[in-house]
C-alpha cells in the first residue's frame, strides 16, 4: 500500500477553506435588501456635532421617547474609560437602527448601526468616554424614535483625559 502526500498540505487547507468562505458569501447575495444610496451615506455631520440632541437631530430628524423595552447594558463604575463596555438588545419590532450616543464626549454620537430586516436587533461595543457622562442608546423602530439612557461614572477618561 503506498500513501501520497501533497508536498503542501497546509496550502490545500488554505484554498479549501477560501473557496468555502467565498461559496457561503455567494450563497448570502441573494438574500441581500435593495439599498437606498441615500439611506448608507455615512452620516458625517451627526458624528461632529458635540451636543447631543444636535447629533440626535442631525442623525434623525427628530427626538426619541423613553422606551422599557431597550435593554441597555453598561457599568456603573468605569475604571478605565477607553474602553467601556457597551450594548443593547430590544424586543421592539422592525429595528432599522441603533445608536450610541455619550453626552460628555468631545463629541456625542459615538456609534451608528443600520440593520437590514430579518436582523437580530442588539449590538455590542467598547466606548471611549471622556468623563463620567450618560449614555444613551436610540433605538429606531417601526418609523419610530425609542432610547434608553444609563449614567456610567469614568474614573480615567478615555478620551485624553
Amino acid at each position: 500500500m503506498t500513501t501520497h502526500t501533497s508536498p503542501h498540505p497546509t496550502r490545500r487547507l488554505i484554498l479549501q477553506g477560501a473557496v468555502s468562505v467565498a461559496l457561503i458569501g455567494l450563497g448570502n447575495l441573494p438574500f441581500a435588501p435593495a439599498r437606498a444610496a441615500a439611506n448608507d451615506k455615512y452620516p458625517e455631520e451627526a458624528f461632529k456635532l458635540k451636543n447631543e440632541a444636535d447629533a440626535i437631530k442631525a442623525l434623525y430628524g427628530r427626538t426619541a421617547e423613553p422606551s422599557d423595552k431597550i435593554k441597555l447594558d453598561a457599568p456603573e463604575i468605569a475604571e478605565n474609560g477607553g474602553v467601556v463596555p457597551i450594548s443593547v438588545a430590544t424586543t421592539l419590532d422592525k429595528v432599522t437602527s441603533i445608536s450610541f450616543f455619550v453626552a460628555e464626549n468631545p463629541n456625542a454620537l459615538a456609534a451608528s448601526y443600520k440593520f437590514p430586516d430579518g436582523t437580530i436587533p442588539a449590538v455590542a461595543n467598547r466606548l471611549k468616554m471622556a468623563k463620567t457622562s450618560s449614555v444613551t442608546a436610540i433605538v429606531e423602530a417601526d418609523g419610530k424614535l425609542y432610547s434608553a439612557t444609563k449614567e456610567v461614572k469614568v474614573t480615567v477618561g478615555g478620551c485624553g483625559g
